[in-house]
C-alpha cells in the first residue's frame, strides 16, 4: 500500500512538520494515522516530501518527520484536454478519471451544443467543484503535480488554444467527417498536446471548422462511441501509452 498524500502550502526541508487544518484532521481523524506510518507531503505543483508520523495530537494535528523531499520534472509531451461541459456531475467524474489518469491540464468549454451552461454563481461553483475534484483525485491517486483547471472557454479561446499546441485533435466519431485513428496519429516526443472533447451532442460543424483553421484535425478512437465524460480519460490513456509516459 502506498503513503497517502497530504496537500501543504509549500513543501518542508528535512526535519520535523506539523501538518495541521483540514489536512491535519483528515490524516488523524479520518485516516487515523499512528506513529510510524509514511505520508507524502506536497504542493500539487511537483514537489513533495516523504515523511514518517511522529505522533498524532487531538483532531487535526500530526506531527511528521520528513525524510526525503523530491521535485518531480514537467512531464513530456504536456497533455490537455478541453472538456465540453457534460450535464448533471458527470462533469466531476470525467475531471476525476482524466486525473487519475495522468492528464496536466483540463480545460472547460462552453461549447454550443451543451445543454449544461456555466453562468453567473453557478458557473463559478461549478468550477470550484472541477477543482475541488482535481485535487482530491490528484491526492487520491498519489500525485506530486495535479492537472491545472482552467477558468472556461470559449470556442474562439479554445481555438486560440489550439493554435499553440504541437499536436492538437477534435475527437470526432464519424470516419465519413475524414477522422483518422488516433492510435496511429504523429506525436511530439515533447512540447503540448491539446485534445478537444465534444459534447453529448456532439462539435458542431461550425466548431469544426473553426478548429481546422487553428490546426486541429478530427480524430477516432475506435468503433464503439464514447461519452463526453469517458472519451478525454480513454483518449488520454491511449496518448501516455503511445507517448512513453506509461513505459
Amino acid at each position: 500500500m502506498t503513503a497517502p498524500v497530504f496537500v501543504v502550502d509549500a513543501v518542508p526541508a528535512k526535519g520535523q512538520f506539523v501538518l495541521e487544518g483540514p489536512e491535519g484532521r483528515h490524516a488523524v481523524s479520518v485516516r487515523r494515522l499512528h506513529a510510524g506510518e509514511h505520508v507524502v507531503l506536497t504542493d500539487g505543483l511537483g514537489r513533495g516530501a516523504a515523511a514518517v508520523v511522529l505522533a498524532a495530537e487531538g483532531k487535526d494535528r500530526l506531527t511528521v518527520e520528513v525524510t526525503d523531499v523530491t521535485a518531480e520534472p514537467e512531464p513530456e509531451p504536456r497533455i490537455t484536454v478541453v472538456q465540453a461541459l457534460p450535464k448533471g456531475d458527470r462533469g466531476e467524474v470525467a475531471v476525476e478519471t482524466m486525473t487519475e489518469t495522468g492528464v496536466d491540464a483540463i480545460v472547460p468549454w462552453q461549447a454550443s451544443r451543451c445543454i449544461t451552461q456555466w453562468r453567473g454563481d453557478r458557473g463559478a461553483k461549478s468550477l470550484a467543484k472541477w477543482r475541488a475534484t482535481a485535487r482530491e483525485a490528484g491526492k487520491q491517486s498519489r500525485r506530486l503535480r495535479f492537472p491545472e483547471v482552467a477558468d472556461v472557454l470559449t470556442t474562439k479561446q479554445v481555438a486560440a488554444l489550439l493554435a499553440t499546441a504541437d499536436f492538437a485533435a477534435v475527437l470526432h466519431e464519424d470516419a465519413s467527417a475524414g477522422s483518422a485513428a488516433l492510435a496511429t496519429a504523429g506525436l511530439p516526443d515533447t512540447g503540448s498536446i491539446v485534445l478537444v472533447v465534444g459534447p453529448e451532442g456532439g462539435v458542431s460543424p461550425e466548431e469544426l471548422a473553426v478548429f481546422a483553421e487553428a490546426g486541429a484535425k478530427p480524430y477516432r478512437l475506435g468503433s464503439s462511441v464514447l461519452r463526453t465524460s469517458t472519451a478525454g480519460t480513454a483518449a488520454a490513456a491511449l496518448l501516455l501509452g503511445r507517448t512513453g509516459r506509461w513505459s
